[in-house]
């Protein structure tokens, strides 16, 4: 099921894309993408209706991995789902924007 998944660089999300954070809590606090929706990856399955499924969704995590489950589970439910390769360190590495939660520097780690 997840070979199938479609994959994003964070180069090619659209500006404006809805973005999916799927990181734990203290990831989130530490570092995000201004405007992204945060849900745990282990809330998914209880709190996918909060995802709008009449628009593409960007799935990040950290690295990928969490993010490709969460995508490859959206889509089997109908969602428009794409997993951002390298997730939020691919995100850091490109130097786009990020925001805390914690009144520190954002930061990945």
């Amino acid at each position: 099921m997840e070979e199938n998944v479609p994959n994003v660089k964070v180069d090619d999300i659209p500006e404006g894309a809805k973005i999916l954070d799927v990181r734990e809590d203290y990831e989130w606090e530490e570092g995000h993408i201004d405007g992204a929706q945060h849900l745990p990856l282990d809330q998914v399955p209880a709190r996918y209706g909060e995802i709008p499924l009449d628009e593409d969704v960007f799935v990040i995590c950290r690295s990928g991995g969490r993010s490709l489950r969460a995508t490859a589970y959206l889509n089997q439910y109908g969602f428009d789902a794409f997993n951002v390769v390298g997730g939020m360190g691919a995100w850091q590495d490109a130097e786009k924007p990020m925001v805390s939660e914690n009144g520190q520097p954002p930061q990945v780690r």
